[in-house]
């Protein structure tokens, strides 16, 4: 098996991001003005990889990220499999007083443990790991040698945990933001993370 190179990155800014609006899988929203800035500072930065092929999400904020490399021919995946957790009753609304206590009572119980548990019509860490392990399996076993991928927060987190073997507890450590950057390297059948988190590209354009 080849070695691959996965450039791995998280959606650019929305204005549900901007607000604070809870933004799941039941949300396809768009990229702000500022959204769309980063996706270009990211393009002039990268767009010198090679890249052999694409993935995203199916919805739009993680399709228009990546425009740029789209519009360059690179084949282009979409993967609902890679689309971010659902936040079932919370997924759409402002995150006011009684959300946030919910939202902090779920994050609470994930991280002692009680990874399946999910918000009424949504989902669990568990539930998106599952419907993440054909993508990967696509990903690592395809001919494509330099990928890059571009999906969500949440998501990221639980791919993240899946592919270096770390309990789903612990997903928080994975820290992103919008249009930051993880390097992933195949070696054999272990992977590792050769960067994390990066956002140097977003410091006024600057080539990475």
């Amino acid at each position: 098996m080849s070695t691959k190179k996965i450039y791995l990155i998280r959606h650019g800014e929305t204005e549900f991001n901007k607000k604070g609006i809870v933004q799941g899988s039941a949300i396809n929203s768009s990229l702000n003005d500022t959204g769309r800035e980063q996706a270009q500072a990211f393009y002039q930065a990268y767009k010198y990889i090679p890249f052999q092929a694409i993935y995203t999400s199916a919805l739009n904020r993680s399709i228009e990220s990546v425009q740029g490399f789209i519009e360059s021919d690179i084949p282009h995946f979409i993967r609902p499999g890679l689309n971010e957790i659902s936040w079932g009753d919370m997924d759409g609304k402002v995150a006011t007083t009684t959300e946030h206590n919910q939202y902090k009572e779920l994050i609470e119980r994930w991280k002692n443990g009680d990874i399946e548990y999910k918000m009424r019509g949504g989902e669990s860490p568990v539930d998106v790991q599952k419907r993440q392990e054909p993508v990967i399996e696509e990903i690592i076993q395809s001919s494509f040698d330099t990928i890059l991928v571009c999906m969500h927060g949440r998501a990221i987190r639980i791919l993240l945990s899946a592919i270096t073997g770390r309990d789903l507890r612990y997903m928080d450590e994975f820290e992103h933001a919008n249009l930051s950057l993880y390097i992933l390297e195949t070696k054999g059948k272990d992977i590792d993370i050769v960067l994390a988190n990066c956002q140097k590209h977003l410091l006024n354009g600057s080539k990475a």
